[in-house]
């Protein structure tokens, strides 16, 4: 990070009781904004993949760790391991190899010899060691030099500053670089795990060592997380006085079996007879500590070694593995809310640990303009409060203003804390170019097609495919396209055809709106009034033929006059369609609702007797695919169908009923004919219900997150320049 960079180049020249002032200050502060994540954060406590427990089925681990950052901390190192032999505990000593002080072979091996380890605290201890690529490969060689001098298993880099990838050219067996949550980091993005985790090489790779190395790291290494909080953090900087927050925490990772895992510096103990001051805290707090943990857990913990612990993870036949969080952010022109598309997207996302944003629309006061939503930041950059363009500059004017805001958003957000991929769905297509500077800096991009947008636009204003402004948004559509990693689309049959027009073949996948069967589900029905409701959720646009679905309720009301039919949604079409409802005498019978959720819809969904999708099958409708028709299938309720290309790709005569785009009285037969013949009705919906499953988000979404996966370019610090070239 460029703040990294600058902090520690002018760190020797800034004395350092105002260094630490300064730090004091600004952890006071972020302790107010951060309790939601420190010192626990919620999902850490998940095990690893092929976690199997601990040896001799303990109850939890617990790990003891050391930094010696000064010739201070090295006079202490004797009296701190006697401290912990005096409890009945080990712990490891890690020292600078090339710091300012002298590292004396007879302290380590007296404190090897005593049944501690001793290991490497980076190389100079200097905030510079992954400044960039060149520089840690020659820095690595001295590393593993001084690794088999000292007979070394583990590292730890100085300020927690850390690159996995790079960490492979070490010959370590284990590093102990990362947190599960530590928002006082300079590099505070955590691993969100209170587990040791198995760190392959990347691709499988492997790479021949001399026969002499004692540690190998060519297939992986162990990653050891600490759990608790530093104590410089806790008693420097925030000002304990007591270890209440370690103990709370400690019972907190007993519980669900994790490991507890310290860096205590001996620099900052009083021992020795030291006089206390702001630079140390009473050796007393982390006696207390050890005993307590002997007291509440006698012998329910194992208490290993680092080394000891990375031996037992590396030696299982399924090691343990753990996703890294992603940064993600997500930019869509559409209420979050009630966009189920993105919401799949989002949720799967936050869901496995990754850290995402949303920027959208805010279409009510109420809402709040951020919040989080099933683990998603949601920011709603600008208000929609109602749908009134008519014009086509009416219709643009809104896009724009949101492509500045989600620009100007994303740039200084990407400056503060760069993000691994921007997933920016359309419409419109040019949205894309909101995340021009992080495309610039390496980031990645995935445009997500909803709707072709010239065939989108022509139908929404009535135009053919023809003249210059279906030309120009072709050539914006491949211009879009042009930019982005990869597209995805939102139904095969448009795949084909905007692969071949914008020349992106094998660079675009089709993902269809598959069903998410953890929020469309069979409910227990609550309704018994008596009537029967018909249902359309969605957009309130001319192509989606919800005037002619109200002509073909028309015609059913007349046979069945406790039905109704309600209306949830919005669009330039509403007002027209309310004035139809009115001159077809169906006040009272026909209801508008606004948008709901995409959780508030899968509920009113599950109410219904009946839904319809009658689009028409125009040059956009009739390749529109529909969400709603599997959401219907999935709560159990038996949908009619307008006869279109897309549908007839995708569902059959056994899951939903057909009938002749446009027409709407072949509309109320079909409606007809599912509110009176309950055996139909159940066939229908039994061999609906087998579809949806068979063809919801769940069975897709591990592709996306693979596609995530693929795209990410890792978070490597100081290789931006590297990432800019590539991607020039």
């Amino acid at each position: 990070m460029l703040r990294n960079r600058i902090y520690y180049g002018l760190k020797p020249f800034v004395p350092q009781s105002l260094r630490t002032a300064i730090r004091r200050k600004l952890a006071t502060r972020l302790r107010k904004h951060v309790g939601d994540v420190w010192p626990i954060i919620p999902g850490s406590e998940r095990p690893p993949n092929n976690w199997s427990g601990w040896p001799g089925g303990k109850k939890f681990a617990f790990v003891l760790t050391h930094d010696v950052e000064s010739k201070a901390g090295v006079d202490k190192c004797k009296s701190l391991a006697q401290l912990e032999t005096d409890l009945g505990f080990r712990s490891s000593f890690n020292f600078i190899p090339e710091g300012n002080y002298r590292v004396p072979a007879e302290l380590r091996e007296e404190l090897t010899a005593r049944g501690f380890e001793v290991g490497i605290h980076d190389l100079k201890h200097d905030g510079r060691l992954f400044a960039s690529r060149r520089k840690f490969k020659r820095r690595a060689v001295r590393i593993n030099d001084y690794a088999r001098e000292w007979g070394a298993s583990g590292f730890r880099s100085g300020f927690m500053l850390r690159n996995l990838d790079w960490l492979h050219d070490l010959e370590m067996q284990y590093d102990a670089s990362t947190f599960d949550t530590d928002p006082f980091e300079p590099q505070p993005d955590g691993g969100h795990t209170i587990f040791p985790f198995w760190v392959p090489r990347p691709n499988g790779d492997s790479i021949t060592k001399d026969r002499s190395t004692i540690n190998s790291s060519s297939k992986g290494y162990v990653e050891l997380p600490y759990t608790l909080p530093q104590d410089s953090t806790l008693f420097l900087l925030l000002g304990e006085r007591t270890p209440e927050i370690w103990l709370r925490k400690l019972d907190w990772i007993a519980a669900h079996g994790g490991m507890v895992l310290v860096n205590v510096h001996p620099d900052y103990l009083q021992l020795n007879g030291e006089l206390g001051s702001k630079r140390n805290y009473p050796a007393a707090l982390y006696r207390d500590f050890l005993e307590q943990v002997r007291q509440r857990y006698g012998n329910a913990f194992w208490q290993p070694l680092p080394k000891e612990m990375a031996s037992f993870i590396a030696q299982l036949e399924f090691r343990p593995t753990v996703h890294r969080p992603r940064r993600i952010c997500m930019v869509t022109h559409s209420f979050y809310e009630s966009d189920n598309r993105v919401t799949r997207y989002a949720e799967a996302l936050a869901a496995r640990g990754d850290l995402v944003d949303v920027l959208a629309l805010r279409q009510s006061p109420d809402l709040a303009k951020k919040e989080s939503v099933q683990g998603v930041r949601v920011f709603r950059i600008q208000d929609r409060f109602g749908k009134k363009e008519r014009s086509k500059l009416a219709y643009l004017w809104p896009l724009l203003r949101f492509l500045g805001l989600s620009s100007l958003w994303i740039t200084k957000g990407h400056l503060r804390k760069p993000y691994d991929l921007f997933h920016i769905h359309n419409v419109p297509d040019f949205m894309v170019f909101a995340g021009w500077y992080p495309k610039l800096t390496g980031a990645r991009i995935i445009l997500d097609i909803h709707d072709i947008v010239p065939e989108f636009f022509a139908s929404k204003f009535r135009k053919g495919a023809e003249g210059i402004t279906f030309g120009l948004l072709c050539w914006m559509e491949r211009a879009s396209a042009a930019f982005a990693d990869h597209i995805i689309i939102a139904n095969h049959l448009w795949l084909e055809k905007y692969s071949r027009r914008t020349r992106t073949i094998g660079r675009c996948s089709a993902y269809i709106n598959n069903v998410d069967a953890s929020v469309f589900i069979r409910r227990t029905r609550q309704r018994n009034d008596g009537k029967l409701v018909v249902l359309f959720p969605g957009g309130l646009q001319w192509h989606q033929g919800v005037d002619i679905a109200l002509r073909a309720f028309s015609t059913l009301r007349a046979e069945l006059p406790h039905c109704e039919f309600h209306i949830y949604g919005d669009g330039n079409a509403k007002e027209s369609l309310v004035r139809l409802s009115a001159d077809l005498g169906l006040n009272g019978s026909v209801k508008f609702f606004k948008p709901c959720s995409v959780r508030e819809i899968a509920a009113i969904m599950s109410e219904a007797d009946l839904g319809v999708v009658p689009k028409r099958a125009d040059s956009f409708g009739n390749e529109a695919y529909s969400t709603k028709i599997m959401e219907f299938m999935a709560v159990g309720v038996p949908v009619v169908v307008s006869n279109t290309k897309v549908d007839r790709y995708y569902f059959n005569d056994s899951v939903v009923r057909f009938f002749e785009s446009g027409d709407p009285d072949a509309l109320a037969r079909e409606m007809m004919a599912l509110l009176r013949d309950g055996q139909l009705r159940r066939h229908l919906i039994i061999r609906a219900s087998e579809y949806a499953a068979t063809h919801s988000w769940e069975n897709r979404k591990r592709d996306y997150l693979g596609l995530v996966d693929s795209l990410c370019v890792p978070d490597n610090q100081g290789s931006a320049t590297v990432r800019m070239r590539k991607t020039a």
